[in-house]
């Protein structure tokens, strides 16, 4: 397998990573991605690790957070060979704070991943969307407190435009906090898109690129690069 530095940070990464969207089959919609168990998951935890796939993403939405729940089991006794990867701020309820990435909701969130995937640290915790009715200072204060805390490695977003990134990349270096060092894409021989605006921003910011559906079924595979 080859490793690959995710962006301008120190950390290794494969260039292929495992998707874990169809771990649980929770609801409707995660359902139909499919419903794979805790001893289903091990076993591909198993062949990845072999083959040097050592970085698996989910998210809290997946599945109503099942995702996580099926992860952490399948990575029992092993969570040191693994790097894990997770998002949030897209809605997880009906409530005013179940959406977006406020203080609250991050820290929450954050304790919530956790705990479900039964680990002390995210190695890559990533913001699901942007949030524009959050001060980005806001948001980015609040990944600092958590870096500090120990509980995020790294930290990165998913389905920016470039001002949204530019803008937190901007607002980092203004006031020290950490900088994002992943973007989660969307990019296929399909769509191609990132590469109009997003790559060449990532390239000379030093953000990695972590591609989710570059098949057409679907299913995160990523491929990071720099």
């Amino acid at each position: 397998m080859e490793y690959r530095q995710l962006g301008a940070s120190g950390l290794k990464v494969p260039a292929l990573s495992f998707g874990a969207g169809t771990f649980a089959g929770k609801g409707e919609l995660f359902s139909a991605w499919g419903s794979t168990d805790v001893a289903e998951a091990r076993r591909l935890v198993d062949i990845s690790l072999d083959a040097g796939v050592t970085m698996f993403d989910t998210a809290d939405v997946y599945s109503d957070g099942a995702s996580e729940e099926v992860l952490g089991q399948a990575l029992k006794g092993r969570r040191d060979r693994a790097i894990i990867s997770t998002k949030a701020g897209l809605p997880t309820g009906d409530g005013p704070g179940d959406a977006g990435t406020s203080r609250p909701r991050l820290i929450k969130a954050v304790d919530d991943a956790l705990r479900r995937l039964e680990t002390d640290h995210i190695d890559l915790f990533q913001l699901h969307a942007f949030d524009a009715a959050t001060p980005v200072e806001e948001v980015l204060s609040t990944l600092d407190d958590l870096v500090r805390a120990g509980k995020l490695r790294y930290v990165g977003v998913s389905n920016f435009s470039g001002w949204h990134l530019m803008k937190s990349l901007a607002t980092s270096e203004r006031y020290g906090y950490p900088r994002y060092v992943a973007h989660q894409v969307y990019y296929s021989l399909v769509g191609r898109d990132y590469e109009w605006e997003l790559m060449p921003l990532g390239l000379d910011q030093g953000v990695g690129a972590v591609v989710w559906s570059s098949s057409w079924t679907g299913s995160t595979r990523s491929t990071e690069c720099r």
